[in-house]
């Protein structure tokens, strides 16, 4: 007579962990404006940051910049880089 032991599996039932913190109340302004944001996020309606001005200084700039580039101009970025003479130092006497 062997003296092996019978195993039995045991089914674990995992329970969602309720979420940490106060709920929120989905009829609140803050709620519904999140809800509006994630709505025009999906339909692709939410622009980020500052609109553009048209006509404005900067985009007369980079327009000067790109029909430059279409050109075929090579575009050096930021300032030109100047070599530095030393002054000949005297010795005191």
């Amino acid at each position: 007579m062997s003296k092996a032991k019978k195993t039995t599996k045991k089914e674990v039932v995992v329970e969602a962990k309720k979420s940490v913190g106060r709920p929120s109340n989905p009829q609140s302004k803050r709620q519904q404006k999140i809800k509006e944001r994630e709505a025009k996020r999906e339909a692709g309606l939410l622009k980020r940051g500052r609109p553009s001005v048209e006509g404005s200084k900067r985009q007369a700039v980079m327009a000067a910049r790109e029909a430059k580039k279409a050109a075929g101009i090579e575009i050096k970025r930021g300032r030109p880089k100047v070599e530095k003479v030393e002054a000949p130092v005297e010795e005191a006497k």
